[in-house]
């Protein structure tokens, strides 16, 4: 072929359908007998369950079942992280509720508004027990109020020590770094619609892998998988939180099978504030740095707070301690942390899942120890960073990096961003008194992606019209698949994008698949489609070359979607041809296993205002220059730039859930979570540097979560280098009017002492 496709701007596919409101969402689906269910949730955060009443919400018309964890017929949701058999959840809660919203009873009726309506009548005796919120006070007392037969709250994670770890170091800079509880906020909320038919259970859910999902309700209620068929039409965002299943999945799934009809869950805005939520560490730190400005040890414990029940986010620590170098040569790295068990809703994945933890923190103490030195933040981060010769190579913490070019990456951020001529800005202001103070935010990020679960599934076959399918065991949600996965095939096999068909989220239709998930889907999806494609491509020119009487190894696909002897333009044969001179289908099904995680990077410069008269932040400027390796579609590499931005500003400026001492959350709508709108964000400039890995066939990193981990130390260095000259050294996210307004005023009182946690 002429050229590849690959590396070129190609329009998504699935954009038009999207634009015009075609596609089939969960709660789009209405077939016949269709019931709705609704939740009975806890009003208080730690209770004893008493008595519950059923029978006014089961005599009101319209509805088929009321259901508790009496009745439901299923004893626990396989967790999806198994940890400690004490955290394992039921689909109705039993015995004791541990946090608000927990769902106690489910009531199933012919329209959501008798579902409500009949929840309100369900009457439930709780019995309030002390409430546990304060993470850092669970891991210190060690005990247990919320699981009181496993004798602790709290799991402990602690390495063995680093022998003499700040020896090296002149100075140790300290500093306590809150990653703020956020919510994850999806454009569609969970949904699941469970049709039984026969001994077939259907279910359409909102996920991001329909095979883990498959197999871990069929587990929980105790049928063979395959007696369970797991569909995920279009989904509205995902973002890490939708990578499993949830109480409620398996309760609905097991009141369809009860009462032998479709029953559908719709999850409220309201509900889904306040149970999908994510981030929530607190990091004690140390940086030992020498005069030179060269750090040479890191120091840190982390407190996580898990929330009611421990699962994935007490997993995710160990990729925040994987990644706590970051992008510097650090010789010596101690990472300690503990979870807490609180009466605050379970925690979850998002958006970068325990990685924007580790370079939140490891950023911010780079821009303090720079402080400290009197060094320009640039200068300092120049000087720390691992050399791109010494790649590959295995950080303290076992980050296995693949390849790097770090300062490449600052370099174009700082040209684009033009940032001697804002330093210079930033002094006139400062010179002129100007109320409104300008800040320069750097943040030099590495992170993992396909962390875990390094094989996927694919299938491409090319039919007798001589169009194509393929079909993978990712999922997309709305990540842009079927337009990079098709470009794959249309640039091995020359075969029209127009005429392949994309197959994915179907455990029917796609034989495996681990779904998506840390930014699995390039390195690990596409490099199955590009090897199902080659091996396509390697038994049609057998077929061909015989044909042709030609060798097979003069036979290449064309531009035009055909296949023929190389320099020889006159012997070829459309791929319809090839595939009906032969009785086997011209199909391969393979499953790639690649040879380890990616490590993607870049640099994010971030330019607020901030008006020292009020607290307000107000963002300028915005450049991210990210490397992913090669590049299948650079538009939608720019999209998932600007997502991630998007999303690494609001956890900086606006978003976070508040919870009252009694374990109410205070953030239950979107008029008390701010979520940011485009109104609020500047113009971003996004850019790329290419430095390919090694790993896989195509040289493709992850993308769909870097932005994200590199925006927000980004912004929170801005603010705090806008008052840097006042003697401000750090602000906890985020980094709210009142909050900056407070600090300004406080500016010059003696720091608290930093009291170092030990378990």
């Amino acid at each position: 072929m002429v050229g590849s496709i690959l590396g070129t701007e190609v329009i998504r596919r699935e954009d038009g359908t999207l634009l015009t409101g075609e596609g089939e969402y969960t709660g789009d689906l209405r077939p016949d007998g269709l019931l709705t269910a609704c939740f009975v949730r806890s009003p208080v955060a730690h209770a004893a369950i008493g008595e519950i009443d059923l029978q006014a919400a089961a005599d009101l018309p319209g509805v088929a079942g009321v259901f508790t964890a009496e009745n439901i017929g299923v004893d626990q949701v396989k967790p999806r992280f198994p940890l400690d058999p004490h955290f394992v959840r039921e689909p109705l809660a039993s015995g004791r509720v541990r946090f608000v919203g927990e769902p106690v009873a489910m009531v199933v009726a012919d329209t959501l508004a008798a579902a409500q309506d009949a929840a309100d009548l369900v009457m439930v005796d709780f019995e309030p027990l002390a409430v546990s919120i304060d993470a850092e006070a669970v891991v210190a007392a060690d005990e247990a109020a919320l699981f009181p037969e496993r004798g602790s709250d709290a799991m402990i994670a602690a390495f063995g020590p680093v022998e003499g770890l700040h020896d090296e170091a002149d100075r140790v800079v300290a500093a306590r770094i809150v990653h703020n509880r956020m919510a994850v906020v999806p454009m569609e909320s969970h949904a699941l619609l469970a049709d039984p038919t026969g001994d077939q259970l259907t279910l359409w859910a909102s996920t991001q892998g329909a095979h883990p999902t498959r197999d871990g309700i069929a587990e929980s209620l105790g049928i063979d998988p395959g007696r369970l068929r797991v569909i995920a039409p279009w989904v509205g965002g995902g973002f890490g939180a939708k990578g499993g299943w949830g109480p409620e999945h398996v309760a609905v799934a097991a009141a369809a099978r009860l009462l032998g009809r479709p029953v559908m869950w719709n999850e409220s805005r309201a509900e889904n504030l306040v149970s999908m939520q994510a981030r929530d560490q607190v990091h004690y730190a140390r940086v030992g740095v020498t005069d030179e400005g060269r750090m040479v040890s890191l120091e840190v414990v982390a407190i996580v707070d898990a929330g009611a029940y421990p699962g994935l986010g007490a997993v995710l620590p160990f990729a925040t301690r994987l990644m706590a170098p970051g992008v510097y040569g650090i010789d010596k790295v101690q990472f300690d942390y503990a979870v807490a068990a609180t009466n605050r809703a379970p925690l979850g994945a998002f958006r970068g899942a325990g990685r924007p933890q580790a370079t939140l923190t490891i950023e911010r103490m780079a821009d303090m120890a720079a402080a400290e030195l009197g060094i320009d933040p640039v200068e300092f981060r120049r000087r720390n960073y691992l050399a791109p010769e010494s790649f590959p190579l295995v950080t303290p913490t076992g980050g296995a990096y693949d390849t790097g070019e770090y300062e490449k990456a600052l370099d174009r951020a700082c040209e684009l961003v033009g940032y001697e001529e804002l330093r210079a800005e930033q002094a006139a202001r400062r010179a002129a008194g100007d109320p409104l103070r300008l800040g320069i935010g750097v943040s030099s990020y590495v992170e993992v992606t396909a962390p875990v679960g390094q094989q996927e599934h694919a299938v491409v076959e090319v039919h007798p019209d001589g169009s194509a399918t393929v079909s993978v065991g990712t999922a997309s949600h709305g990540q842009g698949h079927e337009t990079a996965f098709t470009m794959i095939v249309a640039d091995r096999l020359g075969i029209d994008m127009d005429r392949i068909a994309f197959v994915q989220s179907d455990t029917a239709l796609v034989a495996r698949g681990d779904g998506t998930g840390g930014s699995r889907s390039a390195q690990l999806g596409g490099s199955a489609i590009h090897a199902a494609s080659i091996e396509v491509l390697d038994i049609a020119r057998q077929r061909a070359a015989e044909l042709l009487e030609a060798s097979a190894d003069d036979i290449v696909a064309t531009d035009e979607g055909r296949l023929g002897v190389a320099g020889v333009p006159s012997a070829s044969m459309a791929w319809a041809e090839v595939v009906e001179a032969s009785e086997e289908p011209l199909r391969a099904e393979l499953d790639y296993t690649t040879d380890g995680p990616t490590f993607p990077f870049g640099t994010h410069i971030c330019v607020v205002e901030v008006d020292t008269e009020t607290g307000m932040v107000t963002p300028r400027r915005f450049v991210a220059v990210d490397d992913a390796g090669n590049l299948l579609n650079p538009l939608i590499v720019a999209g998932q730039q600007h997502g991630g931005v998007a999303s690494g500003i609001g956890q900086a400026l606006y978003e976070y859930v508040a919870y009252d001492d009694h374990g109410n959350p205070l953030t239950t709508g979107l008029a008390d979570y701010a979520m940011p709108s485009a109104a609020e964000f500047c113009d971003f400039t996004v850019d790329s540097t290419i430095t390919p890995t090694h790993l896989n066939p195509l040289g493709v990193k992850g993308i769909g979560e870097a932005a994200t981990i590199g925006a927000t130390p980004a912004v929170q260095n801005a603010v705090i280098d806008a008052l840097s000259d006042l003697g401000i050294r750090h602000i906890d996210l985020p980094l709210t009017p009142d909050r900056v307004w407070a600090a300004i005023q406080s500016a010059g009182d003696p720091v608290a002492e930093i009291i170092w946690p030990t378990f």
